[in-house]
């Protein structure tokens, strides 16, 4: 796939010297909305679409909660650093298939990810509507808006075409491999099943890494968030640097904790 961008606009590198107040503001990466008014921004909703709290995985009653655990321990099992180097090979030959952004959305209609407790619709409708939040909320930012729509594009790699990889090794939130399992990671028990987990080289604080090396440099479990940067990225994707950042990046949660993020800095 080719990801063509006519014009793209390059933010600054400081986000924070931004004048406009719709315009999008960065804090340690993760963006923000500086809009004051209600009416200019998108509000999201209170509950999902089951009538719960988003990423609530505690409620061991609810069926779609059952089936998430149980998609989350296959994953935490089976995604070990070989795994991980095994499919980076492999699929960063990029050597699947030829098409343009729309025809892969379109392929979309046929998944539904089942690591989502919020969500049971074809991913399709999971892309439009996340453009076109950041469309109102973000209207000057064009490069975000295509962020949004092609972020979740690599959960094609659960299509027979690109090689049907079963959804524990495509959705999810990712997390480091190669070094110990942080316990911010949901469903954090079942990673005792996984290979490395008793593994000396693989299970102390910083593992196969060294301290302060990056999260670049860190392998993640494997997933349609690094297939959809290695697609960008050798296809020489004209998106900047946050763009490639976001895809990459999105579904790695425990990032959003303080102790998470001290760890991985």
């Amino acid at each position: 796939m080719i990801i063509p961008v006519e014009n793209p606009v390059f933010v600054h590198e400081d986000f924070r010297t931004q004048k406009k107040t719709e315009e999008l503001q960065l804090d340690n990466i993760i963006p923000t909305s500086k809009t004051s008014s209600d009416d200019d921004v998108f509000l999201a909703p209170e509950v999902n679409a089951f009538g719960h709290q988003f990423r609530d995985y505690a409620d061991a009653n609810n069926e779609r909660q059952k089936s998430v655990e149980e998609f989350y321990k296959t994953q935490h099992t089976n995604q070990t650093l070989d795994f991980v180097k095994k499919m980076r090979h492999e699929y960063g030959k990029l050597d699947k298939m030829v098409m343009n952004i729309w025809e892969c959305c379109e392929l979309l209609n046929e998944v539904v990810d089942e690591s989502d407790p919020d969500l049971d619709e074809p991913q399709i409708q999971h892309l439009l509507q996340s453009a076109e939040a950041i469309r109102k909320d973000y209207p000057n930012e064009d490069w975000l808006h295509l962020t949004a729509l092609i972020h979740d594009l690599g959960k094609v790699l659960t299509l027979p075409q690109f090689g049907g990889l079963p959804q524990w090794a495509v959705v999810g939130d990712t997390f480091p491999v190669g070094c110990a399992f942080d316990e911010s990671n949901i469903h954090h028990k079942y990673f005792m099943e996984n290979p490395d987990f008793n593994n000396p080289n693989y299970n102390t604080k910083t593992g196969i890494y060294s301290e302060g090396c990056g999260l670049e440099n860190i392998f993640m479990s494997w997933g349609h968030d690094d297939y959809m940067y290695l697609v960008a990225k050798e296809n020489g994707c004209t998106l900047p640097s946050a763009g490639l950042f976001i895809i990459r990046y999105h579904s790695f949660y425990p990032s959003t904790t303080y102790t998470a993020r001290a760890k991985y800095r």
